[in-house]
């Protein structure tokens, strides 16, 4: 993955007006939650959202929500396990209903935001800017995206976004509580893939199987590639969640603000 200038004005000779930002809106949620009053948090919402469009020069975008437990949950029932812990305030839920509201964001129950924005980024032949500050969205989709907890632009290409996965699919995801293969962290997996240019499904099994036999190994490898796997396609929805989803309905932000 390499970043990008993140500098409007430098950035405005690679991102054209007719992209179209895909924005993760889940975290923008949690930045906001904090505020003394719900008016600050909404302002907040607003000031964030005018900045995303404004940075990647565009004014048209589709936003995101993870609405509910998905699927994930029936693969594996610790996942995220290790985030419970005090119910979220009441304004949390006031903040996702406001940018329901207002910024028409949407979610399905049984898929995750990342799983929508991967799925319309990779199905819709519309050209994309992926905005989010998830690893797993930036780093496992390829393309040129934008991470605004950093205010920065990053491009992914398609062999990063393939090591990403499978790397992810060896090492786990210690923040979702995903727990990978015992002893191998990123600098352990990177250095296995480092080289490699084909058959990443083959050798992430073989290690596996190796670690845990070959019933438990097995077991383990679809349980854990089913966990770090952003949906991508229609298969992939219909699969986990046995659904169509609708196209992508694209809107329209005017008069930005200038950029805080």
């Amino acid at each position: 993955m390499s970043k990008l200038p993140h500098e409007s004005s430098h950035i405005k000779g690679f991102l054209k007006d007719d992209n179209i930002c895909l924005i993760d809106a889940d975290s923008l949620v949690y930045y906001e939650m904090d505020k003394n009053t719900y008016e600050e948090a909404v302002y907040g919402l607003d000031k964030r959202i005018d900045h995303i469009l404004k940075q990647c020069n565009t004014t048209k975008f589709a936003g995101f929500l993870t609405e509910g437990r998905c699927f994930r949950y029936g693969v594996a029932e610790d996942y995220k396990g290790n985030r419970k812990g005090k119910p979220k305030p009441p304004i949390f839920y006031a903040l996702k209903q406001y940018l329901k509201q207002e910024y028409g964001c949407w979610g399905i129950p049984i898929l995750e935001a990342d799983d929508l924005v991967s799925y319309y980024a990779n199905t819709d032949i519309r050209k994309f800017i992926i905005c989010s500050p998830d690893k797993d969205v930036l780093f496992q989709c390829y393309g040129t995206h934008y991470n605004y907890r950093t205010t920065e632009f990053l491009h992914t290409s398609p062999e990063d976004a393939i090591k990403f996965l499978w790397k992810q699919a060896l090492m786990g995801d210690s923040v979702d509580g995903i727990p990978g293969l015992p002893g191998v962290g990123d600098k352990t997996a990177t250095n296995w893939l480092k080289s490699r240019t084909k058959d990443f499904e083959g050798f992430t099994l073989r290690k596996y199987v190796e670690k845990f036999g070959m019933i438990k190994g097995l077991f383990k490898f679809h349980e854990t590639f089913r966990l770090v796997y952003l949906l991508r396609d229609k298969q992939d929805v219909m699969r986990e969640a046995n659904i169509k989803l609708p196209p992508l309905k694209v809107l329209h932000r005017e008069n930005l603000e200038d950029s805080w």
